[in-house]
């Protein structure tokens, strides 16, 4: 379901960069969660912040069953939402390894909203499951035409810190890229 199509409210969930980046400035921000997928360091990337070359890794929504993956719902100004579409398609599905999905999110009052969401296809290329230490290895030394890889992580946890959304994974790899980055 497009909600633009019918001029319902457009919301975003926001579980990595778009939690602090997000190409926009949301008329309303509400803790989320988004059942069924787990915010995973699974996706290669190949222009934003790695390169076919020397790829690095991001963020996707990794559909898993139990999981349930803390973000926010981010909703665009009705006056934007077509411009705001656009955008977010240009800027995620650059290489087609995500999938966009109008998914069910529970809003931290318990409350429900389709919010658009990109999710990865685990049948791209792109789509891989690296240990930790290579996931490490691989962000340390990677940059795209958005920056260091290292940066895109730093900028994330400290967004999931602020925002009290524990995800010890993603705490852990910053820490181990930052030992990797002091030492190398």
């Amino acid at each position: 379901m497009d909600p633009i199509a019918n001029s319902a409210p457009l919301w975003v969930f926001a579980y990595g960069s778009l939690l602090w980046d997000p190409g926009f400035d949301p008329v309303e921000t509400r803790a989320a969660s988004l059942s069924g997928y787990a915010r995973s360091f699974c996706m290669l990337s190949i222009h934003h912040r790695g390169t076919q070359e020397q790829p690095g890794l991001v963020l996707a929504l990794d559909a898993q069953a139990g999981a349930d993956c803390l973000g926010l719902a981010l909703r665009v100004a009705q006056s934007d939402a077509t411009a705001v579409l656009a955008m977010l398609r240009e800027r995620e599905l650059i290489s087609s390894a995500y999938l966009e999905r109008w998914l069910p999110v529970r809003l931290q009052d318990g409350a429900q909203v389709t919010a658009l969401a990109y999710v990865i296809d685990p049948g791209h290329g792109q789509y891989c499951r690296p240990d930790a230490e290579t996931q490490a290895q691989m962000i340390a030394r990677a940059t795209g035409g958005r920056g260091a890889n290292r940066d895109y992580l730093y900028q994330t946890d400290a967004k999931l810190l602020q925002l009290g959304i524990a995800d010890p994974a993603v705490t852990a790899l910053t820490a181990r890229v930052k030992a990797l980055c002091d030492t190398g």
